[in-house]
């Protein structure tokens, strides 16, 4: 377990990964898991998505519903109608949901 929440703390550092490679990295586990992660899900590991959009999880929602117990999202960016991700006017950043934990 150390190893999963040492290689989330890298990525979501982005010391190592570009955030648009670890956006597309992180969709393609949501949408598309290869079989040792679906095999990691059905031994009970949960997989942590950090900064993917609102439409994404709510896409996930629908369509990947049966895993819902493996998944957890932190640092959902907002978007509006397109798909665009929200901008804060102050400082430019991204505009995230965040539940305070």
């Amino acid at each position: 377990m150390n190893f999963y929440l040492t290689y989330l703390l890298l990525f979501s550092l982005g010391s190592l990964a570009y955030a648009g490679d670890l956006y597309e990295i992180e969709k393609r586990r949501l949408f598309s898991p290869n079989p040792a992660e679906r095999a990691a899900e059905a031994r009970g590991q949960i997989y942590i998505y950090d900064g993917l959009r609102n439409l994404d999880i709510d896409h996930a929602m629908d369509q990947e519903f049966a895993r819902i117990e493996n998944l957890m999202f932190v640092r959902t960016k907002k978007t509006d109608q397109t798909g665009k991700v929200l901008k804060s006017p102050e400082t430019g950043a991204d505009i995230v949901e965040d539940d305070g934990c």
